[in-house]
C-alpha cells in the first residue's frame, strides 16, 4: 500500500506533508506535489498534515489514475524534503473541484534547490 496525491494539492502545494516524512519519498511539481509509491512506507504521517486533504491511502476507490499519475512524475520530478511556503494564491483554490484538467502542470519543481 502507499499513499496518493490527489487533485485539490494542484495550485495549493502546501508541502507540510514533506516536513513529516520520515522516506523522502515526495516529489514536485511546478504546481503540486507527487508520492514515489515504491518509496512510501505507508506510514500515513503525511496525510493529516495536509492541509488541502489531498493525500489518500490507495486502497480509497477511484484512485487508480492518480496512483499511475503520482509514479509517472514521482519518476521525472525532483525530490523535495524541505518545507517551502505555498503559492500566494493556495486558498483560493483549495478546495476547488475538477482542478486537473484545468490547471495541472507537468512541468518539474525545483526540488531542494
Amino acid at each position: 500500500m502507499t499513499f496518493v496525491v490527489t487533485d485539490n494539492c494542484i495550485k495549493c502545494k502546501y508541502m507540510d506533508c514533506v516536513e513529516v516524512c520520515p522516506v523522502d519519498c515526495f516529489y514536485e511539481g511546478e504546481n503540486m506535489l507527487v508520492i514515489h509509491p515504491d518509496e512510501c512506507i505507508d506510514c500515513g504521517v503525511c496525510e493529516p498534515e495536509c492541509p488541502a486533504a489531498a493525500i489518500f491511502p490507495d486502497t480509497v476507490p477511484d484512485l487508480r489514475d492518480w496512483l499511475m499519475l503520482n509514479a509517472e512524475y514521482a519518476a521525472v520530478w525532483p525530490n523535495i524534503t524541505i518545507k517551502r511556503d505555498p503559492p500566494a494564491d493556495a486558498k483560493t483554490y483549495d478546495g476547488e473541484t475538477d482542478k486537473f484538467p484545468r490547471y495541472f502542470s507537468s512541468i518539474p519543481g525545483q526540488g531542494d534547490e
